[in-house]
């Protein structure tokens, strides 16, 4: 587990490309080190930055009932 989808002083941009060629969103950087195990909807709720090809997002994530 790593902040980056990228290899650590790896080219990560080609990494980026590559995942969203193919339809893959990424989302680095969560905190999930206080998250119990289970089962969780996760909710992303992206920032909007004009001319922005990236950005950030507030991430949140609520147990499944049922």
């Amino acid at each position: 587990d790593y902040l980056s989808v990228g290899q650590y002083q790896g080219n990560v941009v080609e990494v980026h490309r590559a995942l969203l060629g193919s339809g893959i969103w990424a989302i680095e950087g969560l905190m999930l080190g206080k998250v119990a195990p289970g089962d969780y909807e996760l909710i992303c709720l992206p920032i909007k930055i004009a001319n922005g090809d990236a950005g950030l997002a507030r991430a949140i994530i609520r147990p499944l009932i049922g």
